[in-house]
């Protein structure tokens, strides 16, 4: 054998062995990202781990903080499931207690609220009521102008 062929097998081997070496690294990223990927499967993302802690009216505060404040209230989320995880918290969180700590933080969150009455036996709400009087009324002291 000559020095060029023998220079042309080193070479070969060389190569040979780099391929080999960056199969092997590919089976260990692949083994590796599936790892990833089973954990992630295993474990529930925070907004789940809250949601399932939350009581009355809960969700609906929590969607309403999502919609107004979506950055700050997925650290407050993040933050709870942490503490939720944790065993720090292990009470159910209602919707005034959502509210409550929102606000703490300095997130004042909108929640539609609606006041009912009843009236004739019907609940009605009570800016229906107080229009409706308030029409009455006016009603009323029309009539009697009308009449003088």
């Amino acid at each position: 054998m000559s020095d060029e062929d023998k220079e042309l097998e080193q070479l070969k081997a060389k190569r040979l062995a780099e391929m080999k070496k960056n199969i092997s690294f590919k089976q260990q990223q692949e083994k590796y990202s599936t790892t990833l990927q089973e954990k992630s499967k295993n474990t529930p993302n925070p907004r789940d781990i809250l949601i399932d802690r939350l009581g009355y009216r809960g969700l609906e505060v929590l969607q309403n903080a999502e919609a107004q404040y979506p950055n700050e209230a997925k650290l407050v989320v993040e933050k709870l499931a942490e503490l939720i995880s944790s065993g720090d918290i292990t009470e159910e969180i209602d919707g005034g207690k959502l509210l409550l700590l929102f606000r703490s933080v300095g997130l004042n969150v909108r929640v539609k609220t609606t006041i009912n009455v009843e009236q004739d036996g019907k609940f009605v709400s009570l800016s229906e009521k107080l229009s409706s009087k308030y029409y009455s009324s006016k009603d009323l002291s029309s009539n009697q102008v009308n009449k003088d």
